[in-house]
């Protein structure tokens, strides 16, 4: 086990395909998982559309467990992320009618695919905060 430090960047092939993840060969040995969510930056809803068996790997080792001895890989760590492409501004609501501040919020709807609660938290607190603001807003008037 001591060979494989968390962390670490190894080749490895892949040995086996299930609708989970994948199978990943890292000496002659040891074999750990890639996790479905691990496999690529965003969403993939059908892991044989990344991968096959047989296919050469650059896996970042995520966790070793000592008793049991399983290797959780991750394919993704060893990629960069994609830029996100830029949002355009919101509009903003300049007429002083009814019931024009939900429509921005409906219209902003979160990008379909994965995203780290990390980025989701921040996603909400940023709505939160204009919903609050456009609140206090309203009250001053």
């Amino acid at each position: 086990m001591s060979n494989y430090e968390v962390g670490s960047i190894v080749e490895g092939k892949v040995t086996g395909i299930k609708p989970f993840g994948a199978f990943v060969a890292i000496d002659e040995q040891k074999q750990g998982l890639v996790h479905i969510s691990e496999v690529a930056h965003g969403f993939v809803k059908d892991i044989n559309d990344v991968l096959s068996v047989g296919d050469e790997v650059k896996v970042k080792i995520m966790n070793v467990e000592e008793n049991s001895g399983k290797i959780s890989l991750s394919i993704r760590a060893t990629q960069e992320a994609p830029e996100r492409p830029a949002r355009p501004a919101k509009p903003r609501n300049t007429g002083g009618g009814q019931g024009g501040g939900r429509k921005p919020q409906q219209q902003n709807k979160p990008q379909q695919g994965f995203n780290t609660l990390e980025d989701k938290l921040k996603e909400w607190l940023k709505q939160s905060n204009e919903i609050q603001a456009d609140l206090n807003k309203r009250a001053k008037k």
